[in-house]
């Protein structure tokens, strides 16, 4: 499989991380859209969230868990956002599912 973030995941491409266990990785992205800008993935493939079922969805719900500590170690108290996009129609490049945890600044709705 020729996924980016399994690489990143697995140590074989570089990257800034902010957190990682034994089922997730946090790392900085290389185009931030806000002064604190963070993806977090699982290190089992998921390709996008139409792929999330009864078998996988525990690791979801684990980055979940997880975004309040990654937040805080940031220094995004005053809050944050957390993006998904799911299909290239949405902004998905990298098919392999992913969080955007990003702050720092405000935000507009929808985009900003």
């Amino acid at each position: 499989m020729d996924c980016i973030f399994c690489k990143i995941a697995n140590g074989e491409i570089p990257s800034t991380k902010v957190y990682e266990d034994d089922k997730i990785l946090a790392f900085k992205d290389l185009d931030p859209q806000a002064p604190v800008h963070i993806l977090i993935i699982p290190k089992e493939h998921i390709k996008w969230a139409y792929d999330v079922n009864s078998e996988n969805c525990a690791v979801i719900a684990h980055i979940f868990s997880k975004i309040p500590e990654i937040a805080r170690s940031q220094g995004l108290e005053n809050g944050f956002r957390i993006v998904n996009n799911c299909g290239e129609s949405a902004g998905q490049t990298v098919h392999h599912i992913h969080f955007h945890l990003m702050g720092g600044r405000d935000f507009g709705w929808p985009a900003g």
